[in-house]
């Protein structure tokens, strides 16, 4: 399995649809179908010359219970696929992107991911997955006092951020307003879209960053000594002062280390 972060909303239950929230409620109760020990997977090759393996488990959801009540992220996978083709070639670097999703692949993605969430505004996609590391803009939602560091069930240890979706927007609303100032332009457009991807959401819902697998690439002390968000807040902030030079270096910092990570898929 290739490493994966993952970006999640949970939403209240009570706030989806009366029929998808009834749906979600018979999965609780049941206590979610269980999924075969080996994911099933049916392949989607394109028109070009990408093939894709996706998931065939069904409709599933992860689920958090805060107090007495429940917040759902369902998985909509077949949504993340769309999405996930577009943030490929967006990643890859530009020698490789047309190789990986050719830009006819891509444009007939872009149609039908807007064709489907034309028919369901709600249909968006609840999680953000990212292979072999964090994208950078992903930390402007989150203060290093909602960092934590627990133990995975298959072994080693996982750094998650948790945050409300009112904080997350708020941080992204704050950021945009300062990369525009200073015209970066680049990063100004990613984090627009990150800020209209939270503004789907209901306003009690929870945002979660998680390493998930990718915690696996690093050791106790690689984790422990990982305060990312703390120093894309840092560069932001400085950048909003003016210190170019001081939020370069940080930003850079910052952008080495997951290079870094990154490498790993070089070497796989």
């Amino acid at each position: 399995m290739v490493p994966c972060a993952y970006l999640r909303v949970f939403q209240p239950i009570e706030a989806f649809s009366e029929d998808e929230r009834a749906y979600w409620e018979r999965y609780i109760v049941e206590g979610g179908p269980l999924l075969p020990e080996r994911p099933v997977y049916h392949q989607q090759v394109s028109v070009g010359r990408l093939g894709l393996l996706a998931p065939s488990e069904g409709n599933h959801a992860d689920i958090r219970l805060i107090g007495d009540a429940y917040f759902v992220c369902p998985w909509r996978t077949r949504i993340r696929v769309l999405a996930s083709l577009l943030s490929l070639r967006e990643s890859a670097i530009p020698e490789m992107a047309e190789q990986l999703v050719p830009e006819a692949d891509a444009r007939r993605a872009q149609k039908e991911l807007a064709k489907l969430q034309r028919r369901d505004p709600s249909a968006m996609p609840f999680m953000l997955q990212s292979a072999w590391q964090v994208p950078i803009r992903w930390f402007l939602l989150f203060k290093d006092s909602e960092r934590r560091i627990t133990e995975r069930r298959e072994g080693g240890f996982r750094l998650t951020y948790t945050t409300s979706i009112e904080n997350a927007r708020r941080r992204v609303k704050w950021a945009l307003s300062v990369v525009r100032k200073a015209d970066v332009d680049p990063l100004t457009e990613l984090v627009s879209d990150l800020a209209k991807w939270l503004g789907s959401f209901d306003r009690r819902s929870i945002a979660e960053l998680d390493y998930a697998s990718l915690s696996g690439l690093f050791t106790w002390d690689e984790l422990d000594n990982d305060h990312s968000a703390r120093e894309v807040q840092e560069a932001i902030e400085a950048l909003g002062a003016g210190e170019l030079p001081r939020s370069a270096d940080i930003y850079e910092s910052v952008a080495s280390r997951w290079a870094e990570v990154r490498a790993h898929e070089s070497l796989n």
